[in-house]
């Protein structure tokens, strides 16, 4: 991917054009052939593509999708991130704001952009039919506004993600009646690749062409369905300036940490001398070992140019699996811009508390489990500060938990039993970054706040798949306001049928 900076401006140009005329995608979901890791099974793909394809749009814009299904199972589309204005009806959660797509069968969803920024990504709702139902979303900045940080030379979407030899389905059919953690995946991948450690794999190792001297906008989304990440590149820095689609005071690391539903964007400069690199991602995790998949996925940057690559690439450090110092660190980092162009409305006066301890806390006494049906309901334009608690009940867990409907602000991150007599007075009410998704700590907490300004049903859960489908996940209702303005939009006249 040999990019120039008279080809970007070009490409930015043919797709803002082509935007003003067309703001209309088709999704066909469909069951396709594919090989990796020396064997080929079925997935359920978009438009034959794994990952899917990417959705380009300007902060404000609105897009429509028409979801085919063609597979052979009820689907459902999620917009991670997207704040969808009173339009519960396109968020996605199968069962929660829409019954699942059929086979055979279309809707037409309305994506209303409003004030996100950067990456986010969209994937499949549907049981776990996400780890090969995914894609990104790029969200460039409005026409005559720019970057907060110079313009890159160049941009590509990262997704780091999992594979299974076995049918996803079956994967998910196995793990519902026992209970156990499901069968651990045999590979990670980076673009859909699982890169040349892995068997029957260097042929199609993706590869990230760079000239020295540019600089280049990664976006990357962690898809995975079990796992949290570190990443890195061999001998190269990367300057973050985004997450969850909100820009971030830029900072360098040389390797990011990202979980599940994440997104983060980094700067690359290619200031290395020219050579072949590994870009490379491996797990994060609380669990034993053998619980988890301990293999690591490579992508390669070459420079170009006139020269003989070292074999094999330099490879980058990466922390092991359960460094939770490292991983802990690289987010503790984050600082929104909170600049004149880039505001903040942290909520100062909070009218709801809520506190939910977070945790696997309950042993079925047979093959069925009871599931909660309690929501919160909150009323219009609320102030909401929300406290997950980890506990250690069964050994413990962190868990990326995400909101839909909202991003909120990340007061603060902790270790140990939250302290309502101290803990409040070492909330970041400065510059807090904007997330959709919080990574909260084994044995931990995380604060959050944000105002409830968008009526309808949205959904809350763990972004660890396994542990959504043991129950960790709920739903806020929030009441329509008095203002035509303020309360629910109609429902599309295509809503699927249960």
């Amino acid at each position: 991917m040999k990019v120039s900076t008279s080809r970007l401006i070009g490409f930015f140009l043919l797709f803002f054009y082509h935007c003003e005329a067309c703001a209309y995608y088709k999704f066909v979901v469909k069951e396709v052939p594919y090989t990796r890791l020396c064997s080929t099974k079925n997935i359920l793909t978009v438009n034959g593509q794994f990952p899917g394809p990417t959705i380009y749009v300007q902060k404000g814009d609105t897009i429509f999708v028409d979801v085919y299904n063609r597979g052979s199972y009820n689907v459902t589309i999620h917009w991670h991130g997207v704040r969808q204005p009173r339009n519960p009806w396109s968020d996605g959660p199968e069962y929660i704001t829409q019954c699942p797509i059929q086979p055979g069968e279309k809707f037409r969803q309305k994506i209303i952009f409003t004030t996100e920024e950067g990456t986010l990504w969209w994937h499949a709702h549907s049981e776990w039919s996400r780890a090969t139902v995914h894609g990104a979303m790029v969200i460039y900045p409005k026409m005559g506004t720019s970057y907060p940080f110079p313009e890159p030379d160049a941009e590509i979407p990262i997704i780091l993600g999992q594979w299974w030899k076995e049918d996803i389905v079956m994967l998910y059919e196995t793990f519902l009646p026992s209970g156990n953690i499901e069968n651990v995946s045999n590979a990670y991948t980076i673009n859909g690749q699982p890169g040349d450690l892995y068997a029957c794999s260097k042929q199609e190792t993706f590869r990230f062409n760079v000239e020295r001297g540019l600089t280049y906008l990664l976006r990357i989304v962690n898809s995975c369905i079990s796992d949290s990440n570190f990443f890195s590149i061999a001998n190269h820095n990367l300057t973050v300036v985004g997450s969850d689609a909100s820009y971030l005071k830029p900072f360098e690391r040389s390797i990011i940490s990202i979980a599940p539903g994440q997104t983060i964007d980094v700067l690359l400069e290619a200031n290395q001398s020219p050579n072949h690199y590994y870009m490379a991602a491996s797990v994060y995790t609380v669990l034993f070992k053998g619980l988890f998949n301990n293999t690591t996925t490579t992508a390669i940057v070459e420079y170009s140019g006139n020269y003989t690559p070292s074999w094999p690439p330099a490879f980058p450090f990466l922390p092991l699996y359960n460094d939770s110092q490292a991983y802990d660190n690289f987010t503790e980092s984050f600082r929104s811009l909170a600049d004149k162009e880039h505001p903040i409305d942290v909520p100062m006066e909070i009218n709801t508390h809520l506190f939910y301890t977070i945790s696997m806390n309950s042993l079925c006494k047979d093959n069925f489990c009871p599931v909660g049906t309690k929501a919160m309901i909150l009323d219009y334009n609320s102030t909401v500060e929300l406290l997950f608690q980890g506990t250690s009940l069964f050994r413990g867990s962190d868990h990326p938990i995400h909101l839909h409907g909202f991003s909120f602000y990340v007061m603060r991150i902790g270790l140990g039993n939250f302290d309502k007599d101290k803990d409040p007075s070492t909330y970041n009410l400065v510059d807090p970054p904007l997330q959709n998704t919080v990574h909260v700590p084994k044995n931990g907490w995380a604060a959050i706040r944000f105002r409830a300004d968008n009526p309808g049903v949205w959904f809350m859960h763990c972004h660890f798949d396994r542990h959504m489908t043991w129950g960790m996940n709920t739903v806020f209702i929030v009441k329509n306001g008095k203002s035509p303005e303020t309360k629910l939009l109609p429902p599309p006249p295509d809503m699927p049928p249960c």
